[in-house]
């Protein structure tokens, strides 16, 4: 299992915050930290990717966000979870395995925090706990650069 603890990590993000999955993506690309060249990891796409998942976050508690478990939220769910799974797979690792550990963390990430958050994001409450959510999102979207290791290129 060696080597896929980043690629779950990431899915799970992508389940929970699929925009911070990829601000956390452009972050471990400028830092050598993801396999190949395809994540961008220049200034712009960081600066992009982060802006994009703070407007995630503040969108989610408006009464109109989606359901994250409808089809078309799923599926970007699924995506980001299985390339990031691909991109921060260890170097000594299989990268269609990566694949599956990303998928599965975006499956669990979608569902375990659906179910802590709960349906309502109009209360008080539900905003509370959709604000300890982005947390939760940004620190292990943080852990999991910090923890993803170096790629030889």
């Amino acid at each position: 299992m060696q080597g896929y603890g980043a690629a779950f990590g990431l899915g799970f993000v992508a389940g929970m915050r699929s925009m911070s999955a990829c601000a956390a993506l452009t972050w471990a690309a400028a830092d050598g930290r993801t396999r190949g060249a395809l994540i961008p990891g220049g200034s712009g796409a960081r600066t992009l990717a982060t802006t994009a998942a703070l407007a995630e976050m503040a969108g989610d508690k408006m009464p109109f966000a989606p359901d994250r478990r409808i089809p078309p939220s799923l599926a970007v769910r699924l995506a980001i979870g299985a390339a990031g799974g691909w991109a921060l797979t260890g170097s000594r690792s299989r990268p269609a395995y990566g694949v599956l550990a990303g998928l599965a963390g975006a499956v669990a990430g979608t569902l375990l925090s659906r179910a802590a958050r709960g349906g309502d994001s109009r209360t008080g409450p539900g905003r509370a706990r959709g604000l300890a959510e982005d947390a939760a999102a940004a620190g292990l979207a943080a852990i999991v650069v910090l923890k993803a290791e170096r790629q030889e290129r």
